[in-house]
């Protein structure tokens, strides 16, 4: 019966995880099926949740600094960007009217929703843009042109 009680308290915190994202709670998760194995081992609860805390500590300070490192942005790691971060900072070729609520852009032969960056702009088909950032699935533009477009967003004070 214990087990049992661990392998729900694993699957709740598992769910949970979904829930944060922070890569914390799972951690625990694991402790808590490694407790779920003493019990079905027949180990005493004391057993048991020593086993639960030693692994959750041992998961914490072995695993979490290794997911930590792996999660940084490619641009953080000085690695190549892939997925969305090798998005931004990318041309796209406007093909629906683009402004602050809709509009649709092609980014390296990809259809990609877009919005303007600067609520005050819109872009018409046929206007070349850069891709500032991704939000979800959208593409938040700004004019491509740095001549004619004074200052990029990022030297706004």
């Amino acid at each position: 019966m214990d087990a049992v009680v661990w392998i729900v308290l694993g699957v709740v915190l598992a769910v949970a995880e979904i829930f944060t994202t922070t890569l914390f709670l799972i951690l625990f998760g694991v402790g808590a099926f490694a407790a779920a194995g003493a019990a079905a081992l027949g180990a005493p609860v004391f057993v048991q949740a020593l086993v639960f805390a030693v692994v959750s500590a041992l998961s914490l300070v072995v695993a979490r600094p290794v997911i930590r490192r792996h999660r940084r942005s490619a641009l953080e790691s000085g690695e190549q960007p892939f997925g969305v971060e090798a998005i931004e900072g990318s041309t796209a070729l406007v093909l629906e009217r683009v402004d602050a609520e809709h509009g649709l852009v092609k980014i390296d032969g990809e259809l990609w929703s877009a919005r303007s960056y600067d609520t005050a702009q819109s872009f018409d088909p046929g206007h070349r843009v850069r891709v500032i950032k991704v939000r979800g699935a959208t593409a938040l533009v700004w004019q491509d042109d740095v001549s004619s477009a004074g200052e990029l967003p990022e030297a706004r004070g």
